[in-house]
């Protein structure tokens, strides 16, 4: 099979096994794709400049369209070939499972879907100790099933009812959420609170209790949702009726205000006459007037406009308003009449009954967002992309549209259904609006009234427009149900620059109306995030890229083709041959020196109160380097306590814990943000080796020895790199002669065999030696033999690897927070660790880097291009790393045994897999936690060659269990009839 064959297949395949719905977003594709095959679809290999022109040309696969947000989506293309394949796929999801009806007892954990994500961006606090579980009988087989609560639940034992008590507690949840709530939450209010199930019987007995509370009915297409408010003061010392009494609803005296607040407020108005904020009105009224403001005053300013004037200066948020006294020029000019006063009345009775849900920010840690416009970086405007966000708006538009019937206004007939222009308006008011371009019906709020239009704030869109008065409806009850689909943000370590020109700018050019990933570090109000563009191969961190708008390009490193620089310092060398220095400049100079104030600040003022609490990637802070504090960025965290770094100014990446870094202190911020990363990075030019990964571990070491930290170096750069100007072709000179092109490093090492790879490397065994026949390897076989010995034993497992029913690999669930922690030591230690490189031996245990990450592998072979097959001892997986990247794995990181346990599938025939097999079983259970039932042991020599035979069962489902091997072979008789 050619590889656009395949890669065709491996896409209609990813296409088609996609659970979120019809379609997948042209911003996952690439994601999606990777996370089936283990690389990204490679259209540029295949002639295409962007993804885009490549899914274009293949129609037979895959089609695209833009849905209403502007994201485009990609289906799979149906054709008699696959059609019967995607049936069935889509028959899996739902069908029953048959045979074995057996509930598996297990004690399990709760657990998230991907407990253990070290190289990403994921980080997940795995729980340690056992959780009591509780039991539940099921109906179909009478075993108990695992029911997972928090250690400190107790749950309402059945048949002890309590009144008083629940009354009590109710009352105590009314006080903490004095602005009420909705009914179908208190159940969870109640749980959280108590550590109690709220007994049944209450939720039925509410309305009963006006001493304790006011059960309200709003307008709302759900007849089920019910509102509850703490009971008025005059109701709560009277005593329950003991008959049923009827729901208390609010009056409209409730919204009305008495002349005698009309008249202090309009003294204060007088007083205040260049306007009072609206929300200072309680305090200063109650310091004026030693009473309390009723709250349903600033809950209702619309109807004090008969004498102030209330405007609206932040149109997004309806709560901050300012308020003036009206002139007799203003009462002489706007004299209401009647019919206004009482629609002004009815509109302010509807929206204070009236509330819309607030919008909940999504589980996902990475959501999609659309981001819209941004007057500062502590506000930026976006809307939420995906179920229950974008699609419900869709929808909600759509109803809105067929109810308002989008017609031209002259032909518009006035029934129920299309709805009529509002007679009066004010400001905060919602509303339904039609567009100028009378396209779409959208929700709206008031926020300007002028004399024949009015301006509004789109609260799904997060934009505002004057438009005719014309074009403004009654928004209908009905559409209150979803919350306002436009938020806010706060990008990340952008605080104090949050209105520099520059970065808006940068913000305006790299993110506004484009569809990003957005990192979410803090879920308040306005929640902290951090934004990426994805959808170029490399992601590109918009937080960062703003703040390094600030840099002064002046003080960058001086860059010029064939030109020579002395006292040149090399500070970094890597693996690849690639090398970062310093050259003289200004900003070096200035650097060196803001560096120096800031050592001799942190003496005087001490360090503690600068420590980094919110670490992410992007984020530029301080670390030491050789007993100097030097700038670093954050490059990846390793759950909350280990993290990567890079010395922007030394080219060197090193692994910390986050107590060794500190925040930059004010007086030296915007100093050190404006200078540009003052690290070159260099190739040697001219030197030519053959191979991938050719740099042998013995010319990295000679060219560490001759140049590393010298500061006495010479370059002669001999060209820039044309695409992105990062990288700097050079002739090296270890002194300040640079006159002679032999005397540079890159003749010398051109013309020595320090680039010659040796297959047979049979040096360094002292810890690698035997190691299957050492105790500690005896001692990982008797461990893991207690562990799985019984058939029929059932384990808590995490599968980490599906190739097909086959071949899976699990990992014992109890001790994978050992493994984590392992790994984090791991990380501590060979990141800071400078040691020559090992030359790999086959069937010989190492620790290795893969990615970001230190893994305990196998070596499988050793090839003659530098490169190294490895096997990952603790997730199974196979992976080709430099031979630059092994290190000895000392005794410390041998002694937790190898978490990856080879498995295969019971229950099912051992055939061989189709594609379409192998992809419905990697769906059901790689990356999942499950429980596995003990068939068979097959044992072996090494713990590595050991292979289980188990039963796979998802418990996470309330209803039922379900077993794998029952949905594969139901797959498989399937396909058998379709061929």
């Amino acid at each position: 099979m050619t590889d656009v064959e395949l890669m065709k297949r491996m896409l209609r395949a990813v296409l088609a096994a996609n659970k979120s719905g019809p379609g997948v977003s042209l911003s996952r594709l690439q994601s999606e794709y990777k996370a089936l095959t283990g690389e990204q679809i490679p259209h540029k290999q295949m002639g295409h400049a962007s993804l885009d022109t490549l899914l274009h040309s293949i129609p037979s696969v895959v089609h695209m369209e833009r849905n209403r947000t502007g994201e485009m989506v990609c289906f799979a293309s149906v054709s008699s070939e696959t059609a019967h394949v995607a049936k069935l796929v889509a028959r899996q999801r739902t069908s029953k499972t048959t045979g074995r009806p057996q509930m598996v007892n297990c004690q399990m954990r709760v657990k998230p879907a991907a407990p253990l994500i070290l190289n990403g961006r994921v980080c997940v606090c795995v729980c340690v100790g056992g959780v009591p579980t509780n039991f539940k009988e099921n109906a179909v087989s009478g075993k108990p099933k695992p029911h997972h609560y928090p250690k400190d639940y107790n749950p309402s034992p059945g048949g002890n009812y309590n009144p008083q008590q629940v009354q009590g507690r109710i009352r105590e949840v009314l006080n903490k959420y004095s602005n009420g709530f909705w009914v179908s939450k208190l159940p969870q209010l109640y749980r959280e609170l108590y550590k109690q199930d709220l007994p049944s019987e209450a939720i039925k007995d509410l309305e009963h209790w006006t001493h304790i509370c006011t059960v309200e009915k709003p307008c709302s297409s759900n007849p089920n949702e019910l509102l509850l408010y703490p009971a008025k003061e005059s109701t709560q010392t009277q005593t329950p009726s003991p008959v049923p009494t009827r729901v208390q609803y609010p009056t409209s005296t409730a919204f009305t205000q008495s002349m005698d607040i009309k008249q202090k407020l309009g003294e204060l108005l007088v007083k205040y006459s260049n306007g009072l904020w609206a929300h200072g009105l309680p305090k200063l009224y109650l310091d004026t007037y030693k009473t309390k403001l009723p709250e349903h005053v600033l809950e209702n300013l619309s109807l004090l406009s008969d004498f102030c004037t209330i405007e609206y200066p932040m149109p997004d948020n309806p709560k901050r308003a300012i308020l003036y006294k009206r002139t007799r020029e203003d009462n002489h000019n706007r004299r209401e009449s009647v019919e206004e006063r009482r629609a002004r009345e009815e509109v302010g009775r509807r929206l204070s009954t009236q509330t819309v849900p607030p919008l909940l920010i999504p589980r996902e840690e990475y959501p999609s967002v659309l981001v819209g416009e941004a007057a500062n970086t502590n506000g930026v405007i976006l809307r939420y992309i995906g179920e229950g966000y974008s699609q419900a708006q869709e929808a909600l538009e759509d109803k809105m549209r067929e109810f308002y019937c989008c017609q031209d206004n002259n032909t518009r007939t006035r029934d129920k259904k299309s709805g009529t222009p509002l007679a009066s308006l004010t400001s905060g008011q919602l509303a339904a609006v039609r567009t100028e371009e009378d396209e779409e019906i959208l929700r709206a709020q008031v926020t300007e009234v002028m004399a024949d239009k009015v301006k509004v704030y789109y609260v799904d869109h997060g934009f505002s427009e004057v438009i005719s008065k014309a074009k403004v409806f009654e928004l209908h009850e009905k559409f209150f149900n979803l919350p306002f689909q436009a938020t806010k943000c706060q990008l990340a370590g952008l605080e104090p620059f949050c209105q520099e020109p520059a970065v808006l700018k940068k913000f305006e050019s790299m993110a506004s109306g484009k569809i990003l990933l957005a990192e979410i570090l803090e879920r308040g109000q306005t929640p902290l995030v951090v934004l990426y563009d994805t959808s170029q191969d490399d992601d590109v961190n918009i937080n960062a890229a703003c703040i390094k708008a600030l840099q002064d390009k002046t003080l960058a490193s001086p860059l010029q083709v064939n030109s020579a620089y002395m006292n040149v310092a090399v500070r970094s060398v890597c693996s690849d041959g690639t090398f970062y220095c310093q050259l003289p400049s200004r900003g070096l100079a200035k650097l060196t020196e803001i560096l120096e104030k800031a050592e001799a600040y942190f003496h005087s003022q001490g360090t503690s109160e600068f420590l980094v609490s919110r670490p992410f990637c992007g984020k530029g802070c301080l670390a030491r380097y050789k007993g100097k504090w030097s700038r670093v960025e954050i490059t990846n965290l390793h759950g909350s306590r280990v993290l990567d770094i890079l010395f922007i100014d030394l080219g060197v990446q090193a692994s910390v814990e986050v107590i060794e870094l500190r925040e930059v202190p004010p007086p030296f911020l915007w100093d050190l943000i404006a200078i540009p990363p003052q690290a070159v990075k260099c190739c040697l030019a001219d030197l030519t080796v053959s191979g991938v990964g050719s740099w042998t571990p013995d010319a990295v070491q000679w060219f560490r020895d001759a140049v590393l930290n010298s500061t006495d170096c010479s370059v002669k750069i001999d060209k820039l790199d044309e695409t992105k100007r990062s990288v700097a072709y050079v002739y090296l000179f270890p002194d300040k002669n640079f006159q002679d092109p032999a005397r540079s490093l890159n003749r010398q090492m051109a013309a020595s065999d320090l680039f010659k790879h040796r297959g047979d490397h049979c040096t360094e065994r002292s810890l690698m030696k035997t190691c299957s026949r050492c105790s500690i390897c005896n001692y990982m076989v008797q461990t893991l033999s207690k562990s799985v010995s019984a058939a029929g034993h059932n384990m808590d497992i995490y599968v980490s690897v599906a190739c097909h029913p086959g071949h899976f690999v699990v990992q014992p669930w109890r001790d994978m927070y050992k493994l984590v922690v392992l790994m984090e030591e791991m990380i501590l230690y060979y990141n800071k660790t400078e040691e020559k490189p090992l030359k790999g031996e086959k069937n010989q245990i190492y620790a290795a880097k893969v990615e970001n990450n230190w893994h305990r592998v196998l070596v499988k072979g050793v090839l003659t291009n530098g490169l190294v097959s490895v096997y990952e001892l603790d997730y199974g997986k196979h992976e080709l790393v430099s031979g630059t990247q092994l290190r000895p794995l000392i005794q410390e990181f041998r002694l937790l045994p190898f978490q990856g346990i080879t498995a295969q599938l019971a229950g099912v025939k051992l055939r061989q897999w189709s594609e379409e097999a192998s992809i419905l079983f990697r769906n059901h259970v790689e990356k999942k936690p499950l429980v596995a039932q003990l068939e068979a042991v097959q044992d072996a020599h090494h713990p590595w060659d050991r292979k289980l035979t188990v039963f796979l069962v998802d418990t996470s489902q309330e209803e039922k269990d379900v077993w794998v091997h029952d949905i594969m072979a139901e797959f498989v008789d399937e396909l058998t009839k379709e061929v």
